[in-house]
C-alpha cells in the first residue's frame, strides 16, 4: 500500500492565506460592502470567511457565536486592539491567524510573548554591519513584525501577550495609543514611523497558564477582550475534527477510513472529560493535567490514523484511538490516573452499543 501524492513543496503546514487563497480572492472579487481603510475586504466578507458561507462555497473554519465573531472584526476596524482570551486548545491562535489572513492578506506578521526580553525583539533592531559603515539609517532599521505591521498597514498577532514582561507590554501603549514609534537614533521624518491605515493588534492569553507576568492594566484598558470557550455542541465538534483529520490525513498522504461512530467516541470522551459533565448530565472528574481540547482531539485522531495506515491496513479502529486517547489524558499529575480510571468505571462502562464496549475492554490502558 502506497502513500497517495504529497505536496510538491514540502511544507508542513500551508499559512491561511495560501491555504485559502482562492475563497479569499472570490470573496474579494464578490464583496459589495464598504471595505475599512487598510483592509481587502469588508467585515461581512470577513466574517463569511471564518464562520462559513454554504451559498458561497465557503468552507467554515472557526465554530463560535456569530455575535462574539462580529464583535471581534468591529473591534479590530478601530484603533483599539483585541485580546483573544481563553483556555488552551479553544483555537485563538487559530482565529487569530484567519483574521490576519482575511482583513490583511498576511498572516506571518507574529510576536511570541515568552520569547521577548528585550526591546529590540518588541520594535526594532540594527544591521550591525551597515551600522558600523554608514551609522544610523532606515536602511540600516531591522524591524520586527510588530513595526513592520505598522509600516506595511497589516494586522498584528501577539501571541501570549501576557507571558512578555510588564515593561515591554508598556512599550506596546504608544503604539495602540498613538499609532507611533518613534526612533532617537534617527533624525527628523526618518525616526518617527507613523501606523499606516490597516495596522491593528490581535493578541491572545491562555486563562489557564498565564506565565510569570501579569498583564498590564494600561495595556488591558487599550484592548478589547473577548472569552474564546470551548465548542459547547457535540456535533459541531465532530463536524470540526472529521474535517481537520481529514485534511491532515490527506496532506500526509495517508488513505484512512474514518469511521464517524469512532470519531464520535473521541469526541464524547474529550468533551465530557473537559466539562466534568457526562452528555446526559451526571457530574464526573475533570482531568487536572490536560486541556482535551478540540485540537488535541484532532492531533489524537490524526495519530490513530497514522497508526492505522502503517500498522493497521488503513481502517482506524477503537484499539488505534485509545491508545492515544490515553497519552493524551494522562500526563504529568499523578491523580488523573484515578479520575480517568473513575470515569471509565461510572460513564464508559455502563454504556451499551459495541464501539462503547472495545472502549471498555481498553481500560487495562490505565490500570
Amino acid at each position: 500500500m502506497k502513500s497517495s501524492q504529497q505536496p510538491a513543496n514540502g511544507v508542513q503546514r500551508q499559512p491561511a492565506e495560501i491555504a485559502y487563497r482562492d475563497e479569499i480572492a472570490r470573496l474579494i472579487a464578490e464583496d459589495s460592502g464598504p471595505v475599512p481603510p487598510g483592509w481587502q475586504m469588508s467585515p461581512k466578507s470577513v466574517e463569511a470567511f471564518l464562520l462559513g458561507d454554504s451559498d458561497r462555497n465557503i468552507e467554515r473554519k472557526f465554530v463560535a457565536d456569530r455575535d462574539m465573531v462580529v464583535r471581534i472584526i468591529i473591534s479590530l476596524c478601530t484603533n483599539r486592539g483585541c485580546l483573544l482570551v481563553g483556555e488552551p486548545g479553544t483555537a485563538k491562535s487559530w482565529l487569530s491567524e484567519l483574521l490576519a489572513a482575511a482583513i490583511s492578506g498576511a498572516s506571518g506578521l507574529t510576536l511570541q510573548g515568552g520569547a521577548i526580553s528585550h526591546v529590540s525583539q518588541l520594535l526594532y533592531s540594527w544591521n550591525e554591519a551597515l551600522l558600523r559603515t554608514e551609522g544610523p539609517s532606515r536602511k540600516a532599521l531591522v524591524p520586527t513584525p510588530l513595526l513592520r505591521g505598522m509600516m506595511e498597514g497589516r494586522l498584528v498577532r501577539f501571541e501570549e501577550i501576557a507571558r512578555c514582561p510588564q515593561a515591554l507590554q508598556d512599550a506596546v501603549l504608544s503604539v495602540l495609543s498613538d499609532r507611533v514609534v518613534v526612533i532617537p537614533e534617527l533624525a527628523g521624518d526618518d525616526g518617527v514611523i507613523l501606523a499606516r491605515e490597516g495596522f491593528n493588534l490581535v493578541a491572545t492569553s491562555n486563562s489557564v497558564d498565564e506565565g510569570v507576568h501579569r498583564m498590564s492594566a494600561a495595556l488591558k484598558r487599550r484592548m478589547d477582550f473577548e472569552e474564546i470557550r470551548p465548542i459547547r455542541n457535540l456535533s459541531d465538534e465532530m463536524d470540526v475534527v472529521l474535517r481537520e483529520v481529514t485534511r491532515a490525513n490527506r496532506h500526509a498522504g495517508i488513505q484512512v477510513d474514518l469511521d464517524p461512530e469512532v470519531v464520535e467516541v473521541l469526541v464524547t470522551l474529550f468533551h465530557e472529560l473537559r466539562n466534568g459533565q457526562t452528555l446526559d448530565g451526571r457530574s464526573t472528574d475533570r482531568l487536572a493535567g490536560s486541556a482535551l481540547s478540540t485540537a488535541e482531539a484532532v492531533s489524537v485522531a490524526h495519530a490513530a490514523s497514522l497508526n492505522a495506515w502503517y500498522y493497521g491496513g488503513g481502517a482506524m479502529t477503537i484499539e488505534h484511538l485509545m491508545h492515544h486517547v490515553v497519552g493524551s489524558a494522562l500526563k504529568d499529575e499523578p491523580e488523573d490516573r484515578r479520575r480517568l480510571r473513575h470515569y471509565f468505571d461510572t460513564a464508559v462502562g455502563p454504556r451499551k452499543g459495541e464501539h462503547w464496549q472495545r472502549v471498555w475492554a481498553m481500560r487495562s490502558l490505565i490500570q
